[in-house]
């Protein structure tokens, strides 16, 4: 009877782990729609002209490379079409960083460096987990989504955002025919 117990409530506690999970918004996505709602400005970047090279589990962008999961199918279609790309994101932390008003003498100090823009360089970074963002899309055109960053520079994950527009999309566009129109 105990054997009989203790299996039974084992299969009860294990029945959650099979359950299918539904992607809801959690506190930290909240932030994120606050923001998406109140503070979002739109822009608009370029592709990369340059040479794309993308193999099993990374992307080269001339001398530059960002790697990824194989597995992660947002990431290679995004990272083939040229919406993301190293010299891009450099130049998104360095504006980012010269439009921040909130420390100032760090911001002089850096501009007395030689080459203080190196700083920010991206370069052999690994992107993971993008998902897309169902429930920050609100029109069938535009579509959001997150991908993780990990920078060997830096400790901590980075959490990058991004948008894709295509004008022929409909609600069955596949993420990759999106990127191949997407801007």
């Amino acid at each position: 009877m105990k054997l009989l117990y203790t299996a039974g409530l084992s299969l009860f506690l294990s029945v959650p782990v099979f359950a299918q999970k539904t992607e809801k918004s959690g506190p930290k996505d909240k932030v994120v729609i606050e923001h998406f709602k109140n503070d979002y400005k739109k822009k608009n970047y370029k592709k990369f002209s340059g040479n794309i090279v993308v193999n099993d589990r990374q992307a080269q962008f001339d001398n530059k490379v960002i790697f990824y999961d194989k597995s992660d199918k947002i990431t290679k279609a995004i990272l083939q079409e040229g919406l993301i790309y190293p010299q891009l994101l450099t130049e998104f932390q360095v504006d980012k960083f010269e439009n921040d008003d909130s420390d100032r003498t760090q911001k002089r100090f850096a501009k007395l460096q030689k080459n203080w823009k190196d700083a920010f360089e991206v370069n052999n970074i690994r992107f993971s987990n993008a998902s897309e963002l169902v429930f920050l899309s609100t029109d069938e055109k535009v579509r959001r989504f997150k991908i993780y960053c990990k920078d060997p520079k830096f400790p901590n994950i980075m959490i990058y955002y991004i948008e894709i527009t295509n004008k022929n999309a409909t609600k069955n566009t596949s993420v990759e025919d999106l990127s191949k129109m997407g801007k």
